[in-house]
C-alpha cells in the first residue's frame, strides 16, 4: 500500500515517517499548504493508496493575525487534498483538534457535539473540518489534543528545559483535557487509513486523546515525578496567564466511536515514559 503523507518535520509527521520508511513524504518544499490547488495536484501526480495529512497552521497565538493564512493551510488545503483523494476514490485521514470546541462545561465533548471556536485557529480547523467531508469520498477526521513527543516543539519538552534552571512553575490549572502522544496519534492514523480502504462507510469525525484526563499543572507533575526533577508546580487560572488566542477551559472529549476501528485511548502517562527514554532523561 502506497502511503502519500503531507507534512515532514511536524511531531506526527516525524512518527508517520517512522512507522512507514517508505511513504511519500510531502514537506514544505513539495507542497506549500499555501497553495491548495498544489496540494491536489501532488495526490494526483502520485496516484497514492492512501493520504494522510499530518501537516498544518498550528501557531494559535499567531493564527489571530493570520487567520487567512490559517485558513487556507488548515481549511482550503485539506479540502482540495480530499478533493483529489475523492477523484481517485482513496480514502483520506485527516487530523484537527479539540480547538473547534468553545471549551464549555466540564462533561467530554461527543463527536457530533456543536462546535464554536474560540479564536481563528480553531476557525481554520473547522474549515477544514467541513471542507473535508463536502469532496464526497472516504474520509476520516481525527481530532485530538495536547500533542507530545520526544521531538519538535511541545509542552512536554518545554518542561524539561525550564526544570533545568527552575525549581518552582506557575501552571494553569483550569484548562482539562487529554495528552496525547504523537507516536499514538500516528498508529491510530494508520490504522484508520487501511480500514477506510476496505469501508468507506466508517468516514466520519472521530476523537482520539489520551487518558486520563488531566489539567496542564497534572501533566507537568506527572513529568517531573517521572524525570526525577524537583520542580514545585502552583496551579494558576488561564486569567493568570493571558494569550492573544483564548484557550478553551473544557478540552475533554468523549472518543468512544474510536471502538468503530478497535481503538481505545491510549494512556498518556505511558507515552511521558516513552518520551522520556527516548531523550535520555533518568527517571
Amino acid at each position: 500500500m502506497t502511503i502519500l503523507i503531507f507534512g515532514k518535520t511536524g511531531q506526527l509527521a516525524t512518527e508517520l515517517a517512522r512507522r512507514v520508511p517508505d511513504a511519500i513524504q510531502l514537506g514544505r518544499d513539495e507542497a506549500d499548504l499555501s497553495d491548495p490547488s498544489a496540494c491536489g495536484a501532488a495526490i494526483r501526480d502520485a496516484r497514492p493508496d492512501v493520504v494522510i495529512n499530518a501537516a498544518a497552521y498550528t501557531a494559535v497565538d499567531r493564527a489571530e493575525e493570520e487567520e487567512a493564512l490559517a485558513t487556507t493551510i488548515n481549511g482550503k488545503a485539506p479540502g482540495a487534498m480530499a478533493l483529489a483523494c475523492a477523484e481517485l476514490g482513496i480514502p483520506f485521514v485527516h487530523v484537527s483538534t479539540d480547538y473547534v470546541f468553545d471549551g464549555s462545561g466540564e462533561a467530554p465533548f461527543t463527536t457530533n457535539h456543536p462546535t464554536a471556536p474560540l479564536g481563528a485557529y480553531g476557525r481554520s480547523k473547522l474549515a477544514g473540518e467541513l471542507a473535508v467531508p463536502a469532496a464526497g469520498g472516504a474520509h476520516a477526521i481525527l481530532r485530538t489534543s495536547w500533542v507530545f513527543s520526544a521531538h519538535g516543539a511541545n509542552f512536554l519538552k518545554t518542561m524539561l528545559r525550564l526544570s533545568e534552571t527552575r525549581d518552582r512553575l506557575t501552571i494553569v490549572d483550569d484548562q482539562i483535557g487529554g495528552p496525547t502522544q504523537a507516536s499514538a496519534i500516528a498508529d491510530a492514523c494508520l490504522a484508520i487509513a487501511s480500514q477506510l480502504g476496505d469501508d468507506a462507510g466508517k468516514s466520519g469525525i472521530y476523537h482520539f486523546s489520551g487518558a486520563p484526563d488531566t489539567s496542564w499543572a497534572g501533566f507537568a507533575r506527572e513529568i517531573f515525578a517521572q524525570a526525577g526533577r524537583e520542580v514545585e508546580v502552583v496551579g494558576i487560572p488561564s486569567s493568570g496567564y493571558p494569550t492573544p488566542a483564548k484557550r478553551p477551559l473544557n478540552s475533554r472529549m468523549d472518543c468512544s466511536t474510536l471502538s468503530v476501528f478497535g481503538l481505545e485511548r491510549p494512556d498518556w502517562r505511558e507515552g511521558v515514559r516513552e518520551a522520556l527514554a527516548e531523550l535520555g532523561v533518568p527517571g
